[in-house]
């Protein structure tokens, strides 16, 4: 998912489910705030990392590890889960037009916001189909399956995630049909959330919820309200997730360009450096990160031994040379012992 990349996001009362949010506040059904609330803290892990990744203040590239990449997809996933289920939710009492109308124009004006920011910050990898724009349309695309019959909705949600593997048409490949997913040529945008497969989750919510929200009618977990201090933080976030969303990012950003000011990040030759050091130490024996440490490790010892320069400049003497083997097995024979 690029930047956020893998990212999920939110509307004003939700942030997976505002755009539904049509029926009055007495029906909020708590649990379904608190799980968009803890979706929003995996968020902020997630693109907490990836801004600190993007500063050069760690040395994990967070859109390429494939960790990251997982959790930047469950965290999407689990949004448009909770979008369809929302839409079931608000919709019990049937579709209030004007409500959802007028909530549907904030979560697709926030999506413009967004695309034009990133316009403007990042004019090579602005984002153009993020999770708030597909929130919008899925919020549209899913209204006939409210009440289609619950296997045909499983059914759809199943093609939905199915549907990019067996799909291989050129017109897809058009600039015009990119957003729909099924397109086989490498994007460049901070974020992406195709039509297909992510479509499936939102189906995926609203079949979950047509199955459960029945049986759950009569019992606590209906009623239930979170008293815990933390539990009403949490889901306070989870009714007001798009503005939350909106702001994080931007608070994060210029937090994080203030530490920067503070905390030197590497310059392009010692990033250079610590790549090829990386390289040369990976091994079946050394996982990657150990390989990232100790070539910190390296890099940090030759400065403090006055051979940081000499060593990108290719002057080191045989002494020299030598040395820096040693202070590099040094350096793993210490992240051995942690």
């Amino acid at each position: 998912m690029s930047r956020g990349h893998d990212e999920a996001e939110a509307m004003s009362q939700t942030l997976a489910g505002q755009t539904a949010s049509t029926a009055p506040s007495s029906s909020r059904f708590a649990l379904v705030d608190l799980a968009r609330g803890f979706a929003l803290l995996a968020m902020f892990v997630y693109h907490f990392a990836y801004d600190l990744s993007f500063f050069r203040l760690i040395e994990t590239d967070v859109v390429i590890e494939p960790g990251w990449r997982l959790f930047a997809r469950c965290i999407a996933g689990s949004f448009l889960t909770i979008v369809g289920f929302s839409l079931v939710l608000a919709t019990r009492k049937g579709l209030n037009r004007k409500a959802y109308l007028k909530r549907l124009a904030m979560v697709a004006g926030a999506a413009a916001l967004v695309s034009l920011g990133t316009w403007f910050a990042l004019p090579g990898n602005f984002i153009f189909f993020g999770i708030l724009h597909h929130i919008a349309v899925a919020s549209v695309l899913a209204l006939p399956f409210l009440r289609l019959p619950v296997v045909l909705v499983a059914l759809a949600a199943i093609i939905a995630f199915a549907l990019p593997r067996f799909v291989d048409l050129p017109p897809f490949d058009e600039p015009w049909a990119v957003w729909l997913g099924l397109s086989h040529v490498p994007l460049q945008t901070a974020d992406f959330v195709p039509v297909f497969p992510w479509f499936g989750f939102v189906l995926s919510g609203i079949a979950l919820a047509r199955l459960l929200l029945p049986r759950l009618a009569d019992t606590r977990l209906a009623s239930w309200q979170p008293h815990l201090l933390p539990a009403r933080i949490i889901a306070w976030g989870g009714r007001h997730s798009l503005p939350i969303y909106l702001l994080h990012q931007p608070l994060f950003i210029g937090g994080l360009m203030l530490a920067t000011l503070v905390v030197p990040t590497p310059s392009p030759e010692e990033r250079t450096f610590r790549t090829d050091c990386q390289l040369s130490c990976a091994s079946p024996n050394l996982p990657q990160q150990v390989c990232r440490a100790v070539c910190a490790c390296t890099v940090e010892s030759l400065k403090r031994e006055k051979l940081w320069q000499k060593a990108l400049d290719g002057l080191l003497a045989p002494q020299e040379t030598l040395r820096m083997t040693e202070l590099a097995q040094s350096c793993l024979r210490e992240r051995e012992r942690q």
